[in-house]
């Protein structure tokens, strides 16, 4: 039997000298294979060789000025000029050749610590990178799981906070099911000296870093990387399978997607899961995988639940599901009608004074604007109309809302309502960034009388109610200019 023990210091160094050359040798016999980085929300596709090979990586460090918000500009540091940097596959047991390079334009040296690296610094020490030069250094792909690499140069929490991190996945021997679609999602806070929205170019607050106050909390960079045009695409029927990281610096995310329900989460990126999930919690430098089918369409919000940061600090994206509704799983609102509370109460009311049904009016067969306004748009718009400062416009004396009222064409502001709308608008000379959802499962009549409501309310008048027909054929309208 070997005795380690009765091995000389020479023997035992020789020894490893031959374990280093017969895995280095085994390592060079390995196929070599570019890695492909692709840039969010893209995932790179499935490996399906079956043996381990020598994956070469490449990223490089750009230090650009990009869009935190519509009119808000930063200096981001990033890989491969992208927030987060560019989503890595390889498999479980291959050899992984690192190469990081810092674009010689740069100002900071900077490096890549990898959570899926064994070995000190997880390659921070052995990527140390000056503006204009390049390092390099190997290690081996352990352990299965989805992890989080990040700069690691000191103060590490400003390089973080600056848009350094991305996701490595190190694929299983046996693969995830497929799925339809793939995307990279990952939740980043940021600290600006100016609160959310103020416009031009913001500089990086150590002091609230520090604190913890965060101006921005927001997904792949950016309050508008995935609304509007930019919001991830699928269909009814398919299954969705979302890698989510959180870069962090400092927050907990509670992630979230309003209108769904997750069929499977590999929690915090590993091998086990969990199913029937509605929020799952992605810690600092940590992430998950989740799955889900699209049972009908709609428009289905990624966010943090810790919500005040998804309606006023920007951490919402887009999902955006074509098909056909299917009313068996969602039927949309089914029935609005007067409430009178218990039983007592109704039961006291004279005869001869119960509410009686309203004539039909313009606005329909008695649609209550009021109350669709209460339950769709009061929550951002607030209760008397008045908007929330630099975040949400107001309803309320509202001169945006009343020109488009009074103009013969209104079907823009029904369009709204359909669609949603991202991006710069001025309401009484105030200028407003952020994204209005669409609002879902109201009818012709429902859009009518809301409309109505709110151009007739809070200081608004002069501007006719609006009718069925005219909200139908507006409908007809804005539904055809949606690409």
């Amino acid at each position: 039997m070997f005795d380690a023990s009765r091995m000389t210091t020479t023997t035992r160094w020789w020894t490893m000298v031959l374990w280093a050359i017969t895995a280095s040798a085994a390592a060079a016999d390995l196929p070599v294979e570019k890695a492909v980085v692709t840039a969010p929300p893209n995932v790179s596709p499935v490996i399906t060789r079956t043996t381990p090979a020598r994956v070469v990586v490449e990223l490089e460090v750009i230090e650009k000025v990009g869009q935190l918000a519509d009119g808000v500009e930063y200096s981001f540091w990033t890989y491969g000029g992208t927030v987060p940097g560019g989503f890595v596959r390889v498999r479980q047991g291959d050899t992984v050749e690192l190469h990081l390079a810092n674009h010689p334009d740069n100002k900071l040296p900077h490096n890549i610590d990898l959570h899926a690296v064994t070995g000190p610094g997880g390659g921070a020490a052995s990527t140390f990178t000056a503006p204009g030069h390049k390092t390099r250094f190997t290690f081996k792909a352990l352990n299965p799981g989805l992890y989080i690499y990040h700069c690691a140069t000191a103060p590490v929490g400003m390089h973080i906070a600056n848009g350094m991190y991305g996701l490595i996945y190190v694929q299983p021997i046996k693969p995830l099911p497929p799925v339809d679609h793939e995307f990279y999602v990952v939740q980043g806070d940021f600290y600006t000296d100016a609160p959310f929205g103020v416009k031009g170019h913001q500089a990086f607050s150590m002091q609230r870093a520090i604190d913890e106050h965060p101006s921005y909390v927001v997904f792949n960079g950016s309050a508008l990387s995935m609304v509007g045009d930019r919001a991830l695409q699928a269909k009814v029927g398919e299954r969705i399978r979302l890698f989510v990281g959180n870069g962090g610096p400092n927050l907990v995310s509670s992630f979230h997607v309003i209108g769904e329900i997750f069929d499977t989460v590999y929690f915090e990126g590993g091998q086990h899961s969990q199913t029937d999930v509605q929020t799952t919690l992605i810690p600092a430098g940590g992430s998950a995988i989740v799955e889900f089918k699209l049972d009908t369409n709609g428009t289905y919000l990624l966010v943090d639940h810790s919500i005040l940061r998804t309606f006023n600090k920007g951490s919402l994206a887009m999902l955006k599901v074509d098909g056909e509704q299917v009313h068996d799983i969602y039927s949309g609102k089914e029935l609005d009608e007067i409430y009178l509370g218990d039983e007592s109460v109704a039961s006291a009311l004279k005869k001869g004074s119960e509410p009686q049904p309203a004539k039909p009016t313009a606005v329909g067969a008695g649609a209550d604007g009021k109350a669709i306004f209460e339950s769709n748009c009061a929550m951002c718009h607030q209760a008397a109309g008045q908007g929330l400062e630099a975040v949400f416009p107001p309803l309320a004396k509202a001169d945006y809302l009343m020109e488009r009222a009074k103009s013969a064409d209104r079907s823009e502001l029904v369009g709204l309502i359909l669609n949603g709308k991202t991006g710069a608008l001025t309401v009484n000379g105030i200028e407003y960034n952020g994204v209005m959802t669409p609002v879902a499962g109201l009818t012709d009549e429902d859009i009518a009388a809301v409309l109505s409501f709110v151009t007739s309310n809070w200081g608004n008048a002069g501007a006719p109610p609006f009718t069925v027909d005219e909200v139908k054929k507006a409908r007809a309208s804005v539904t055809a200019k949606v690409p």
